[in-house]
């Protein structure tokens, strides 16, 4: 069994124990924030739905888990998908003239939507960057991927570990893009997945970040859907475990560090 140890995380422990509500002129979508049930903000938990879907089910989803310290933040998606009348969004354009979809898409807008809303996050409502976690499911998953690669490469990765993403997980999104970076994003990922990702998709991620955990369950290989029972939710729930702070009652903010020796 690997030890665990407690790392004080002296730089960020200034954070106050509960942080300023988002502002909704800040952030140019619409959302759903809910502050930690027991009363200390020390991790924020960022979810971004999947193509054809609404901010709502990730509202519910967020309060479900019930993470320790945690508040969660559902973003919905800034685009409504043409030509249907049910409330059904995607992140970025997906579909051509013929409604087909585009193989290759530009998640450009919401990159940029992303870095405004982290931007917001950060620097109004005292969030520090390694207390934020990224949640994605399929096209909000490649979202996810992409803006921690991108926030790392333009705001975090200038040698400060203090600005870097605490945590992003991917179900069933890939990258969009082929990773440039002079070293990897040290922001650690999950992938979960039922099997339609190709080996290339690892490749990329294993290019983009340090360090890549997949979660593979059963599917039939070609569509991916969330987690849907017990089982599946805990090697999430446990790679939550060893990577979220931990404010105790004395104020100060640890971190657990599974593995590490002093």
């Amino acid at each position: 069994m690997a030890e665990i140890h407690l790392q004080e995380c002296s730089s960020i422990a200034s954070s106050p124990r509960r942080k300023p509500l988002p502002n909704s002129a800040k952030i140019p979508v619409p959302y759903s924030y809910t502050a930690s049930h027991d009363g200390t903000d020390e991790n924020l938990l960022i979810l971004l739905h999947g193509l054809g879907d609404t901010h709502i089910p990730f509202t519910k989803l967020g309060r479900s888990l019930n993470l320790p310290q945690t508040a969660t933040l559902a973003l919905r998606a800034p685009e409504q998908i043409p030509f249907l009348y049910e409330q059904a969004y995607q992140w970025y354009t997906s579909f051509d003239p013929l409604g087909d979809l585009i193989e290759c898409p530009n998640p450009t807008p919401a990159l940029d939507l992303l870095h405004t809303v982290l931007v917001h996050l950060i620097g109004d409502c005292n969030w520090p960057p390694p207390r934020i976690h990224l949640f994605g499911f399929a096209q909000g998953g490649s979202v996810a991927v992409e803006s921690t690669v991108s926030w790392w490469k333009n705001d975090g990765g200038r040698g400060s570990v203090a600005r870097q993403l605490g945590s992003v997980v991917t179900v069933g999104g890939p990258l969009l893009s082929y990773p440039m970076l002079e070293k990897p994003c040290p922001t650690p990922l999950l992938v979960f997945q039922r099997g339609s990702l190709p080996k290339s998709a690892f490749t990329s991620f294993s290019k983009a970040f340090t360090r890549v955990q997949e979660v593979k369950r059963q599917g039939n290989g070609q569509d991916e859907s969330m987690p849907c029972s017990k089982d599946e939710w805990e090697p999430i729930m446990r790679f939550w475990s060893e990577i979220l702070g931990r404010r105790t009652v004395g104020e100060g903010l640890f971190e657990v560090m599974s593995g590490a020796t002093r």
